[in-house]
């Protein structure tokens, strides 16, 4: 068995990653960017094994999130987390807390060449999550909700569009990072989770309750996921 575990962890926007940067000190945690972007290393002791954490603030969106998740694979990653604000599309409730089972780029579209929606050539559309991985985050928090995730470039405010993602994707949620994140992390054979905090309902009204809950600064999702990190040492299979 190993005796490091290194944890990448993505967090797109600036409001949701200041509280990290808040816990800094805390956490005894050094300065190392993502190219121009923020990022902080820490790490945990517990016997003989270390935990080595590299977070990274993205920026919003899948293109981001996709150089952030190729980063932290290149620096050997063993796993990548990400967390943030999420719509809700069914079965969720504002406030609530949810870990994907699958993730999918709701807004790939080659439908006038012929594809299904979201369908790409020679390739894989729908990225599984770790099952081990997801187990342990159900186990250390029973209370995540789990569903399906779905990403794309454009925030979610649209009673039509939330129906569009429901009926055809069954989609718990949507945000614009986790399904982009899922994809280099199943190229790369890498575990990956992603846990979101609902927002809003991704309807008509999503962009003012969205705005209202980002603005808080929350450090619900931080502590959730640092807490979570620290109890890896007790989850042998992650360290084969």
């Amino acid at each position: 068995m190993k005796d490091i575990l290194k944890v990448g962890y993505i967090v797109a926007d600036e409001d949701e990653y200041a509280p990290l940067r808040n816990m800094a000190e805390a956490l005894s945690a050094e300065r190392c960017d993502f190219y121009s972007r923020e990022g902080h290393k820490f790490s945990f002791l517990e016997g003989a094994r270390k935990i080595e954490v590299h977070s990274v603030l993205c920026g919003v969106g899948m293109v981001n999130a996709t150089a952030a998740a190729t980063f932290l694979a290149g620096e050997g990653a063993d796993l990548i987390l990400c967390s943030g604000l999420s719509g809700g599309i069914s079965g969720i409730k504002r406030g609530e807390l949810t870990v994907g089972t699958r993730y999918i780029e709701h807004d790939f579209d080659l439908t006038p060449l012929g594809y299904e929606m979201c369908k790409k050539p020679l390739q894989k559309y729908v990225y599984n999550a770790d099952e081990n991985l997801l187990d342990i985050l159900c186990d250390i928090y029973p209370e995540l909700k789990r569903g399906v995730i779905v990403s794309g470039d454009c925030f979610v405010g649209d009673n039509n569009k939330k129906e569009f993602l429901k009926n055809t994707f069954g989609a718990m949620s949507c945000d614009m990072e986790s399904a982009a994140v899922a994809y280099v992390c199943d190229l790369a054979n890498i575990p990956f989770a992603a846990v979101r905090r609902i927002s809003d309902d991704a309807g008509n009204d999503a962009a003012d309750s969205y705005t209202d809950m980002n603005n808080m600064r929350e450090e619900v999702l931080i502590d959730l996921l640092i807490v979570a990190v620290k109890r890896f040492f007790n989850y042998n299979i992650l360290w084969k």
